[in-house]
């Protein structure tokens, strides 16, 4: 019989707690606590993202039937729902927000050299938002529209490793166009953005950055060509043009030239336009890259299928961003340990191997590779295969 650690507490091992404590000692986290601590929450929490918990009763109920096995496993207060609900209600949910972004630095560097389909040495950034709907009488603080309630996630995804590099919650009235504002460009760097985020002014802040964005150009965009490339149009591009924006507000916001590519889809037969200030890369390299923008829709999908992320344990902002930004430590959690095992299993079989395993006494190495469950197992679910990586 294996006496060694529960396969959470082996988990566990793999979050940096002594950041962790700093982030609680920065804003008071435990403070005038007595017996339920920020890293009980965490764990409580974390358990609850990891076995898909309904609420704080199932996650309660679930607790206290391995209560035997909790303090070993690093739960040291009383799990209860009364104590959950207060610590979600009261501990700054900034704590988990600098924590996560801790994580995110640690995947960052172990994912640095991960190819993302295209050979190109600089890094590639999709930028989004997903919008998660409410309950507008439970959460009256997420105002959306009239009769609806809704969080916003910004999310910054670095394409090696798809892992996000900067998130932002906000209610759902609050334009995404708007977090561009919170972003630091990196020079050298592209930015991939969908075409709600046609702004010219921020867009020029991008360039004056250094930076590169690749975005799909609206419909009504009025511009001058200036000069016409040579394209080959068997590869699907019509015309790759140095333009300037003629429109009365385009213009002043952007004065510099701009690069209009526009190519063909056979697949979907559809015509597309993008506008980029590179000229340097190749026209087809830069449809290329916008197609990457996908890994970021198929990340949201992902969260919102695995995470706890629609369904909340608390209604105030504090007890949402909290939820949310624990949701995003264990994705990176996981992605972390896969990494550093060199595990050849995706994300999805590693996170549904542990949600029955955890508090089983076996190494967690051997048990997440010697499972039964194999890659191609899991790709005849329906499931996205996008971290098969």
């Amino acid at each position: 019989m294996n006496t060694g650690k529960t396969v959470f507490a082996q988990l566990m091992d793999y979050l940096p707690m002594r950041e962790f404590q700093r982030c609680v000692d920065r804003y008071h986290g435990n403070r005038n606590v007595r017996s339920f601590s920020c890293r009980d929450q965490l764990l409580c929490l974390a358990f609850a993202q990891l076995t898909f918990r309904e609420s704080l009763r199932d996650i309660e109920t679930c607790l206290r039937s391995l209560q035997s096995k909790l303090y070993h496993s690093g739960i040291l207060g009383k799990v209860a729902r009364s104590n959950l609900a207060d610590a979600n209600e009261s501990r700054d949910w900034r704590i988990y927000g600098d924590f996560a972004r801790s994580l995110i630095d640690k995947a960052r560097t172990l994912y640095r050299d991960e190819s993302f389909g295209l050979e190109l040495e600089e890094t590639v950034y999709a930028f989004d938002a997903t919008t998660i709907d409410l309950c507008l009488s439970l959460f009256p603080w997420a105002k959306f529209r009239q009769h609806k309630a809704a969080v916003r996630l910004h999310t910054l995804l670095d394409l090696r490793g798809n892992i996000p590099t900067f998130l932002k919650i906000t209610p759902g009235n609050i334009h995404e166009v708007n977090a561009l504002d919170e972003l630091f460009f990196e020079a050298g760097a592209f930015y991939v953005l969908d075409r709600g985020y046609t702004d010219f002014q921020r867009l020029h802040t991008i360039d004056e950055h250094h930076a590169f964005f690749i975005i799909r150009a609206k419909s009504n965009i009025r511009c001058s060509r200036v000069y016409s490339q040579h394209v080959n149009k068997s590869t699907g591009l019509r015309c790759d043009q140095t333009v300037s924006l003629t429109g009365f507000n385009a213009r002043i916001d952007y004065p510099d030239h701009i690069r209009r590519i526009k190519f063909y889809d056979t697949t979907t037969q559809k015509h597309f336009v993008f506008l980029t200030n590179n000229f340097q890369l190749a026209a087809l390299t830069i449809t290329q890259l916008y197609r990457c923008r996908w890994q970021i829709e198929l990340f949201f999908k992902w969260i919102k299928q695995h995470l706890r992320i629609k369904a909340f344990y608390g209604t105030s902002e504090n007890a949402v961003k909290t939820q949310i930004w624990i949701a995003i430590s264990i994705y990176v959690l996981v992605a972390l340990v896969k990494k550093n095992l060199k595990l050849e299993a995706s994300l999805y079989t590693i996170l549904q191997i542990l949600s029955v395993t955890l508090f089983e006494k076996i190494d967690m190495y051997q048990l997440l590779t010697e499972s039964s469950v194999s890659k191609e197992d899991a790709n005849i679910t329906n499931q996205l295969n996008l971290f098969n990586i």
